[in-house]
């Protein structure tokens, strides 16, 4: 029973941040951080992903293709806010996850708290 015990905690630890976008809900978000979302799949993973600096600004893709893309393509760089309908620079946007790991882009919070799927 103990090492069950422990190995529930492991995986706990180690899927935290995927985890955490299901406590959200059905049909809400989950406030995610940017470090464990590849910008050009648009997913939230388990672990850190690769960081890219461009013109100062920090993005993140899972494998070097990805980070690449972020290097050369500023359109990979945004995304529009579902909510607003504006264009958002994805290294300063506020990020929301549904339950099975997709990420959306918001220009503030109050677009991802109002954020209707």
């Amino acid at each position: 029973m103990k090492h069950i015990l422990k190995l529930f905690v492991i995986l706990i630890a180690t899927t935290l941040p995927f985890g955490a976008a299901f406590a959200a809900g059905e049909g809400q978000l989950k406030k995610v951080e940017p470090q464990y979302v590849c910008m050009i799949n648009n997913k939230l993973f388990d672990k850190e992903q690769i960081p890219v600096t461009v013109s100062g600004k920090t993005y993140y893709g899972c494998c070097p293709m990805c980070k690449e893309k972020l290097e050369k393509s500023a359109e990979a760089r945004t995304a529009t806010d579902p909510v607003s309908k504006k264009n958002v620079d994805k290294a300063t946007a506020v990020i929301g996850a549904e339950a099975d790991g997709t990420v959306h882009y918001f220009e503030n919070e109050k677009n991802l708290k109002s954020y209707k799927k």
